[in-house]
């Protein structure tokens, strides 16, 4: 399994508390990059205004981090393009 394996599978264990999905299946994790022991993920919310982003973020973060050889994960909240129900994988 390679390192960008591993870190979908460990997002999948992160979910939307208001949907119950993981954030894989919600398309608002917009991009994963590897460096080495660094990763950097891209990641949105359901709305810019979202109470609970700040707690998915961290729990992106916990969740990359979790991974034997990841030294470094920066989790960001990006807004562009907005997220919309379109992004979500289909039941």
């Amino acid at each position: 399994m390679t390192l960008l394996d591993q870190i979908e599978d460990r997002l999948k264990g992160v979910l939307d508390p208001e949907t119950g999905r993981n954030l894989i299946a919600m398309g608002m994790i917009y991009a994963i990059r590897i460096d080495g022991d660094r990763v950097e993920v891209d990641m949105s919310a359901t709305t810019r205004g979202c109470p609970l982003a700040e707690m998915l973020r961290l729990g992106v973060e916990t969740a990359v981090l979790g991974i034997e050889g990841v030294r470094a994960a920066d989790v960001r909240l990006v807004w562009d393009p907005p997220w919309t129900p379109a992004r979500m994988a289909p039941f």
